[in-house]
């Protein structure tokens, strides 16, 4: 629903419907036949309650539809679901929640015996919303006295393994906020206590607190016989000790010791690995003093037997953001281990080797391990080098023999002959080498091993049964390790001929993605070149680019041409990268570079897709953004300037809206352009009448009347900007009107002869009334339809052909 401030107050005519709803709902013995537009009227609720308004106060109907509901044992699941989500709500407030504990309301709403003899309890919208219901209501030291003194606790710790998961997780959300809401002396307990509304809990409230603790330790105790219920109990009492304070975490950590070292000591089952090590890692975070059976067994999860569960808990560690100089480096050295052994390093072969390469004979086991080892280098190369077994330049070492064994490179390591078989041809081992890779670029010393890196990417990108995703992340790997390499010597003289012909291959390969690939990469690398990112009089060094120009050009050209629309747009964008440094540079225009303008034209006004079309005008914005403002005569700005009419007519009248808005933003720059620097009059009315000659002031006036609201909403902006930079104008420059679509419309409004062809531009933006406009075009194109009155109506409309006392065969109730 609409939340401007107007759609939250209060109707004269809401007050006046809903007792005549909550009437309708209550004595339902069905729901309705939209039932979503229960939850609409919640969230109108929820946003009053939000904004300061007392439902109760506001709706006394509200505490009559309550009591009604809760006595109707016939009542409808999806309604039953409804009043306890409104009860809660209404008790949030402490007004509200006496009121509604005066009236016996609460008992009677959340008595979950009432509801289990009603037979309702079985289903799950039902214990739904009993949970949404107190959890509303859970704001003040009133409804945690609720909760332990009507015995429901029992019931929401039940809840916690519902076999509804959507109930079991609302379940769990419920528990940790009241154990962290509700903590006395947390590190936020002043925040806290504020919105609870009292300075220090009193000892009602702590014994009340204490008793949810208990139990929830005691429950916590007695469920973990069962594995699935512990793996869930596990990751529950994980969010609250990340979240605890000291006297919590303390309690909580204390009950749940024994049994976690129970858990640790059967481990063997991985279901439980990730969760114990969530809890651990939570109870040794934020640098609280905790227990050492804490340290202990967080040690003893990274030295368990099996190599497989030794590998998550190492992965756990890094991946949970964990760092201490103990736990720490022994994870890394985990997580190296079976890469080394692997890859025939022998660097870190220690007591656990042989039980590790024992594990790695079986290809399932091997895979999700040498996976997990890879997925984690990312963590590991970000770590301080002391934390590390051996340099970073020994791990790149690491992943290039990984990846040259992964595509058949590399030979057999002495001892590990079954395990190569496992690595060789793996297409998931190969795309987490390359990520690898890619992640392990900038870590200090690894410069040096340019060499080989690139040797073993070209292999990759010349190998035949490269997947088009593994080609994909191995031009990103080129991309990322020339970005940190600073002698150009290595580029042109041994990686650009072998990657131009790499290039050349794939560019022509039969899959449309590893075309779309190779585009992207050679726009990408175009970016490199230094002289890209900053303007100078001089030509580039050739030599710092990864592949030359003249080279790219002619390939970029093709792909304009290519049947997939995906690759031809991607080429549009490379071509404007590859492009870019000769804008900034004011270069002259070749013959070919006027024949891509050709191109890009025809695509704007022939291609069938939106995607190149988008990226045509896309193209321009950047020529434009990137030419220099003191190249006005260069032969790069007669071309650009000569092309923006046809680009500004095509894009503004183009069938997808997305062309149309980067067409606006087109007409903004040139605007901008324009009006730039205070100009004087005279030289204002000659960049207004520039503007109107270009096609600009066109383009704003017909996205105005625009169906596309994006469109009109951008084009109303810009022309309450222009409107105000010629408000000190008094120049008259005329602008043509179309005989068609907004041109009719301008003319009706200015009352003018319907055969007027030209209009005032300063007149017309007077009378638009922009302002209006932009108010309406602000707002959700649901916010007339889809209010709460409207809501009200429909419920009621929608009652009445359901019960067959309205004419009518179907009502749809509005959504939002």
């Amino acid at each position: 629903m609409h939340t401007r401030g107007a759609s939250v107050a209060v109707d004269r005519e809401c007050v006046t419907l809903l007792p005549r709803v909550c009437e309708l709902l209550a004595a339902s013995v069905s729901c309705l036949p939209d039932d979503t537009s229960l939850e609409k009227l919640l969230d109108w609720f929820t946003q009053l309650s939000k904004a300061g308004t007392s439902l109760h106060e506001s709706f006394p109907c509200l505490l009559e539809f309550v009591t009604a509901v809760a006595h109707n044992a016939t009542a409808d699941p999806a309604i039953v679901c409804f009043m306890m989500k409104v009860t809660g709500l209404t008790a949030s407030t402490l007004q509200g929640f006496q009121i509604l504990q005066e009236r016996s309301s609460l008992g009677e709403a959340f008595g979950v015996k009432r509801w289990q003899e009603a037979g309702l309890w079985e289903d799950p919208s039902v214990r739904s919303g009993w949970i949404c219901g107190l959890r509303s209501m859970m704001q003040h030291p009133g409804a945690l006295s609720l909760l332990v003194r009507s015995d429901l606790v029992e019931h929401l710790l039940h809840l916690q393994t519902d076999s509804s998961l959507f109930v079991a997780s609302s379940a769990n959300q419920l528990l940790a906020h009241v154990l962290l809401f509700y903590q006395p002396e947390s590190p936020a307990a002043n925040g806290t206590d504020h919105q609870r509304g009292e300075a220090e809990p009193s000892a009602a409230a702590c014994a009340d607190y204490s008793a949810v603790v208990r139990a929830f330790c005691d429950y916590f105790k007695d469920s973990l016989q069962d594995l699935q219920q512990s793996a869930r109990l596990l990751r529950l009492v994980a969010q609250i000790l990340s979240r605890a304070g000291a006297p919590l975490r303390a309690e909580l950590f204390g009950a749940v010791a024994g049994p976690l070292e129970g858990l640790v000591t059967a481990v063997a089952n991985g279901q439980l690995t990730l969760p114990l090590m969530e809890v651990l890692l939570a109870a040794n975070s934020n640098g609280s003093e905790v227990d050492q059976s804490a340290r202990r067994l967080l040690r003893a999860m990274l030295e368990v037997r099996e190599p497989a569960e030794r590998t998550r808990a190492a992965a756990a560690v890094l991946r949970q953001g964990f760092c201490d100089p103990v736990h720490t480096p022994t994870a890394v050295k985990i997580l190296l281990l079976p890469l080394d052994i692997v890859t025939g390093q022998s660097v870190l072969y220690s007591d656990s080797a042989g039980d590790v390469l024992e594990e790695l004979q079986n290809k399932s086991v091997c895979s999700s391990i040498v996976l997990m080892c890879l997925s984690n280098l990312h963590q590991i190369s970000l770590l301080p080098e002391h934390f590390l077994p051996y340099p970073p330049p020994q791990i790149v070492s690491t992943v290039v023999s990984l990846l040259h064994m992964s595509i058949g490179g590399a030979a057999a390591s002495p001892g590990c002959t079954q395990v190569n078989r496992h690595i060789f041809g793996n297409g998931k081992i190969q795309k987490s080498a390359l990520d690898a890779l890619t992640a392990v670029s900038h870590c200090a010393g690894v410069s040096d091993k340019m060499p080989e890196v690139f040797a073993v990417l070209l292999l990759c990108l010349n190998h035949p049964d490269s997947e088009p995703v593994a080609l994909h992340k191995c031009f990103r790997a080129v991309l990322e390790w020339t970005s940190v390499w600073t002698d150009p010597s290595l580029v042109s003289e041994r990686l650009r001929p072998d990657l131009e012909r790499a290039v050349q291959k794939r560019v022509c390969d039969l899959r449309w993605e590893v075309r779309d690939s190779t585009v992207e990469f050679m726009g990408q690398q175009a970016v490199l070149a230094p002289s890209s990112t900053a303007p100078s009089s001089t030509a580039p060094s050739q030599s710092l680019w990864l592949l030359e120009e003249r080279s790219t050009l002619p390939l970029l050209r093709e792909a304009l041409q290519d049947q997939e629309s995906y690759v031809r747009a991607s080429a549009v964008s490379a071509l404007a990268l590859t492009l870019q440094s000769g804008w900034r540079r004011a270069a002259d225009v070749s013959s070919e570079q006027a024949d891509i303008v050709t191109q890009l034209l025809h695509i704007l006004c022939e291609d069938t897709e939106g995607f190149s079309r988008r990226a045509v005008v896309r193209y321009f914005i950047s020529w434009l953004s990137s030419s220099s403002s003191s190249s006005s005569s260069s032969s790069s700005s007669s071309l650009l300037m000569s092309s923006i009419p046809s680009v500004l007519s095509r894009g503004s009248s183009d069938l997808d809206w997305e062309v149309k808005v980067h067409t606006l933003e087109l007409a903004n720059l040139l605007t901008d352009a324009a009006l730039a620097a205070h100009a004087p009059p005279s030289a204002l009315e000659d960049s207004l009448r520039a503007l109107v000659e270009r096609g600009v002031i066109a383009v704003l006036l017909s996205g105005l009347f625009d169906c596309d609201r994006p469109v009109a909403l951008g084009a109303c902006q810009s022309l309450l900007s222009l409107r105000e930079a010629l408000a000190k104008s008094e120049s008259e420059v005329q602008s043509g009107l179309p005989s068609r679509g907004w041109g009719p419309e301008v003319r009706a409004l200015l009352g003018g002869p319907d055969g007027a062809e030209e209009v005032d531009v300063r007149e017309v933006l007077g009378r638009l009334d922009l302002e209006r406009r932009l108010d309406v075009l602000s707002r959700s194109s649901d916010h007339v339809q889809n209010s709460p009155l409207s809501l009200l109506q429909d419920i009621l409309t929608a009652r009445d052909v359901h019960s067959g006392t309205a004419e009518g065969q179907e009502v749809i109730v509005d959504c939002y």
